[in-house]
This record gives C-alpha cells, structure tokens and sequence, in this order.
C-alpha cells in the first residue's frame, strides 16, 4: 500500500517527461525499425499537443475528478454490488478503465465527429515515442474524461484506480509508440494478454482494415474477444493517414485546426489493390 501511494503521489508529468526522455534517448542510441529525418522537428511538433493539453485540462481534470468523487459518493456502479478486497477490486477497476477505452476508441473510428479529432493522432507519418503527445487536446480533455466519468458511473470506479490506469498506461503509451526494435518473442508470449509495440503498430497503419484494429492500450485480450486483432510483419507497415501525407499537413497548426476542415477520407493504393 505504501509503493501505491508513493506512485500516485508522484507528479504526472515528472512521470511523462522521464518516459519521454528515456524512450527518445533509447531511439537516438539503438537501431530503428523506421527511419526518418528531421526528428527535432517532430519532437518540437509534438510536444506542442502536450502543451496545450496540460493547460485545458487544468479545468477539465478538476471536473473529471469531482465527478467521480460524487458518483463514489453515492456507491453508483457495479462494483459497490459486491464485497471485494482491496487489491482486487483495484486491479479490475483498471481492467474496466482499459476495457471502457477499448470502445470509446472503436467508436472513435466509426462515429465522424470523433474521427475527425482522433484522426490527428493517426496523421503521423514518422511515428516515435513522442507520437504519444501527439492527440487533439479536445478529444483527450473532454471526450477521454468524460469517457472516464461515464465508465466511473457504469463500473463504480474511483479516483485511486484512475491515477493508477494513467500511470499504466502511459507507460504502455511510449513502449507501444517507440521507434524500436523489440523481440519477436512478445508478442508470443505476454502479447497473448497485453499489447506489444507490433500490435499498436498495425493500428497507425495507412490501411483502413489496420487501422481499424487492435484498439486497447493495455489489455491486447479486448481485441482478442471482440474480434478486431491483427497483426502483420512490421516490414509490411506503412504510417500515417493518405489525406495528411504533406509536409504542411503535418505542422502543428494545420493539426490543431484539421477537426474544423472537411477532409474526405482517402484510400491507400495498396488497399485499391
């Protein structure tokens, strides 16, 4: 209980900076799956989303939080039903987290409203460690939070195991995003339960029938049950979103401001075949 509380009590972005700093280092020191030019440039490009995200959410989280503190209050979910121990019951709650992110993506991917935020995430081309900055600030401080309200509500989740989800995850997020080369191995074994690096790499692929694939961040099982797993060679993956492949349409300008456009969805020629 104690390694608990000195783990959320730690400042999350002290958390997110050492990820990205050790994850970016390992990338410019070993060899790399994908090669790419102008990595200061898209680190630059990047860290602007996180930026701007940490100030929305400043208000945002305060919500998030009181919110379901209110629902705890009130013993509203599934869990308040039944007795469990204390680290079962935190262990599930970041089950169910994962498991309420799983389809709040999937439909980011099918409902058009929410593609057009999410879809910046996918627009990257080059994808490294700090491909893990890169989302709308919109879709994470309002649509992900109220997501975790809506899951809080259904489930009976608390605050604890929410800080505990995003401490998980996040590392999950740089391990998944990194420009790096990771044993075949794992996806054999500890692939079988969570998500590896090649699983979320097919899912920034440029072909709709990857892309829409392999939606859990932490829990590979999700996918596995509901029958939207895939995986293929990593020398097969080509990154990023048709539509974004310009050089213009990469900047963090045009990125922030893409949700607003009305940018029709194109198709790779590799899918055309």
């Amino acid at each position: 209980m104690e390694i608990l509380n000195y783990i959320l009590s730690i400042n999350p972005n002290y958390i997110i900076i050492g990820l990205l700093a050790f994850f970016y280092t390992l990338e410019q020191v070993f060899d790399n799956p994908f090669t790419f030019k102008q990595r200061g440039k898209h680190l630059f490009q990047n860290i602007l989303f996180q930026i701007v995200f940490f100030a929305l959410n400043l208000f945002f989280f305060t919500i998030l939080v009181s919110s379901i503190e209110w629902l705890n209050t009130k013993k509203i979910g599934l869990l308040y039903l039944i007795e469990l121990p204390f680290w079962i019951r935190l262990i599930l709650s970041v089950m169910l987290f994962d498991f309420a992110t799983y389809w709040l993506h999937r439909a980011s991917h099918k409902i058009p409203l929410l593609w057009r935020l999410h879809r910046v995430h996918h627009s990257d081309t080059q994808m490294d460690s700090s491909t893990t900055f890169r989302f709308h600030p919109i879709e994470l401080a309002i649509v992900y939070q109220a997501g975790n309200i809506v899951a809080a509500g259904i489930f009976g989740l608390d605050v604890t195991s929410l800080a505990l989800y995003y401490f998980i995850v996040y590392i999950f997020f740089f391990i998944e995003h990194s420009n790096l080369n990771y044993p075949n191995c794992l996806n054999r074994t500890l692939g079988l339960l969570f998500v590896m690096p090649d699983h979320h790499r097919v899912h920034h692929h440029q072909e709709q029938v990857y892309t829409d694939s392999n939606f859990a961040d932490i829990f590979i099982i999700w996918d596995r049950l509901f029958g939207t797993f895939k995986l293929i060679p990593v020398n097969q993956m080509k990154y990023g979103l048709v539509e974004f492949e310009e050089e213009k349409q990469q900047s963090f300008l045009y990125l922030m401001k893409s949700p607003f456009i009305t940018i029709k969805r194109e198709v790779s020629d590799n899918s055309k075949n």
